[in-house]
């Protein structure tokens, strides 16, 4: 056990492995990738604090291949799940509900995308993912905050949850915020990507599950390659988290081979998207909440897929699903990349992004507020700044990103 451990379980004469004791401990609950990406964006809000100790555990989860790696890479000190269960926390955050319950300490539980978009049909407890009882009351009890991105969501609590709306606080969307204040660094994220003069920038997004577009790439893909032309555009794919832990990296990357022979870029799932779909030209996309993203970029989007019966109705989703142009077998690829241009209408895109977070630009201040609220301590004294995106690796770099195997 090392000496962080040992420390949280109140030894005194453990506690002297440490150089700062007596901190506040703050748990972090990574089940998957997609949820240590979105944790991580929070924990910003705690930098520079001397008086906050920040730990990470993953429980088990059937999306956690990816995590251990993703852990590593932070640096982070992690503690094994069945460990973690048996301490105490001064605070707790997690992006999805499995196994909160065994968490002893104030837990604030979150989304992890553009809102909850996704309805759940053929489940025991069917109902919009994230807004469900079980997902929000997981083992019958109660987190100690949830915080949500927009006012809306208010009426799904009060009428499927409503124990919980006396906790619930909204916040806004990280996201949103990231990507709103690196607008204008578009041109510069094109440069890094390598992007010449008038060369488009044609991003391909799929969500994970059996109705996402994913399934629809082995058709799209040879697609892209013959009626895109060379130097006159590029093409990067974004593959949700979840697909790349179901099915396994090398599969992936093996179903997606072709993609390396032309140059078409393979972004891998640890990769921050985020600067991509700001580059972007077009989007082709689906319900999942990147695409959703996009309509925060000026980019037109043409959906690949969008089934009516998993998007929650209530959602900018489902707004979006009947907005952007359809996706069509029949016709050539570049004709329906000008037609979605020029059917392209700003305001609309704007309005379905503003339902995204009615709290535009101000999550870090209503994020660090709760939780230090909750930690028993007063905020730093300055004002939590929403940092632009860094800038992205070069296109080739992920274009030449498949593994070989060792000889």
């Amino acid at each position: 056990m090392s000496a962080l451990r040992k420390s949280a379980e109140s030894s005194v004469e453990e506690r002297e492995w440490l150089t700062l004791v007596e901190r506040k401990l703050v748990l972090v609950v990574v089940h998957t990738l997609t949820y240590g990406k979105r944790l991580v964006e929070v924990l910003l809000l705690l930098e520079a604090d001397f008086r906050v100790q920040v730990v990470f555990t993953a429980p088990p989860h059937v999306f956690g291949d990816e995590v251990p790696r993703f852990l590593e890479g932070l640096g982070g000190a992690v503690l094994p799940w069945d460990e973690a269960v048996r301490m105490r926390f001064d605070l707790a955050l997690a992006a999805g509900p499995r196994g909160v319950e065994k968490i002893s300490g104030p837990v604030i539980a979150m989304s992890h995308g553009a809102g909850y978009l996704k309805r759940l049909v053929s489940v025991e407890q069917p109902g919009v993912a994230g807004l469900r009882r079980a997902d929000l009351v997981p083992g019958g009890r109660l987190p100690a905050a949830v915080a949500v991105p927009h006012h809306a969501e208010l009426a799904d609590l009060e009428r499927h949850c409503p124990e919980v709306l006396p906790l619930t606080h909204v916040v806004g969307d990280p996201a949103h915020d990231r990507i709103a204040a690196s607008l204008p660094l578009r041109a510069r994220y094109r440069r890094a990507l390598g992007l010449a003069d008038g060369e488009k920038l044609v991003v391909v997004v799929s969500t994970w599950g059996a109705l996402s577009s994913f399934g629809r790439f082995e058709a799209l893909l040879p697609r892209l390659i013959a009626e895109l032309p060379a130097g006159r555009f590029r093409s990067v794919i974004l593959v949700h988290p979840n697909v790349w832990s179901g099915h396994g990296s090398w599969q992936v990357r093996a179903w997606l081979a072709r993609c390396a022979e032309p140059g078409i870029a393979l972004v891998p799932p640890e990769a921050d998207w985020r600067s991509v779909l700001i580059a972007a030209d077009w989007i082709i996309g689906d319900h999942g909440s990147v695409t959703l993203y996009g309509t925060l970029t000026g980019a037109p989007i043409l959906l690949a897929g969008s089934p009516d019966r998993e998007i929650n109705p209530a959602s900018p989703a489902a707004t979006l699903a009947v907005t952007a142009p359809a996706l069509s077998p029949a016709h050539p690829l570049v004709g329906q990349l000008q037609y979605t241009a020029a059917e392209y209408r700003r305001e609309e895109y704007a309005a379905i992004a503003s339902r995204i977070t009615s709290e535009p630009g101000r999550f870090n201040r209503n994020m660090r507020r709760l939780m230090y609220r909750l930690l028993g301590l007063g905020q730093p004294a300055h004002e939590p700044v929403t940092v632009p995106l860094p800038e992205p690796p070069p296109l080739d770099t992920w274009a030449r990103g498949r593994r070989e195997v060792p000889a």
